[in-house]
């Protein structure tokens, strides 16, 4: 089998087990890697954070080193990722006003509302997501991926995608 096709089969497994609510831990929820999902309401404001990756730079996280990213197919502060999307990329929500952590600007941080009520953390008009592909923190598994109609890509700390 080649790159090409491998690359793939291994892309539509970790889909499917995105979709199915699968781990390659037992112990691991989709909250406890997350901190939220799309269907629970968090308890907490989210942190926005950032954490410098060996060939990417200082790109956003979470308040646990989580990767978040951006959606080309999005427009501003409007979510279009929903469904079989929102499985695989989980949007990051918070109760209230997100904080802004190291390195973020605060001026740059917002709140939008998705389709269900869910009040969902932008940054610089981008709404923000985790990769369920995503295991451990600092993994930057979906930078650059063509999934759900459009691009993914990590964002700097001015709020601007970041290219591979």
């Amino acid at each position: 089998m080649n790159r090409t096709a491998m690359a793939n089969v291994c892309a539509a497994a970790l889909f499917a087990a995105a979709l199915t609510g699968c781990s390659d831990s037992t112990s691991d929820t989709a909250e406890e890697a997350h901190g939220s999902t799309p269907s629970a309401s968090p308890s907490k404001p989210a942190t926005v954070d950032t954490k410098s990756v060996d060939k990417l730079g200082a790109i956003l996280t979470d308040e646990k080193g989580r990767t978040l990213y951006l959606f080309l197919a999005d427009k501003k502060n409007k979510s279009n990722c929903t469904g079989d999307c929102a499985k695989a990329w989980p949007p990051l929500l918070s109760k209230g006003d997100a904080k802004a952590g190291k390195g973020v600007n605060q001026k740059l941080l917002d709140i939008t509302k998705r389709s269900g009520g869910d009040q969902q953390v932008t940054y610089n008009g981008h709404p923000l997501y985790y990769y369920a592909g995503d295991k451990k923190p600092g993994q930057t598994n979906g930078q650059a991926l063509d999934q759900f109609g459009a691009e993914w890509y990590v964002l700097d700390a001015k709020g601007k995608q970041v290219e591979s």
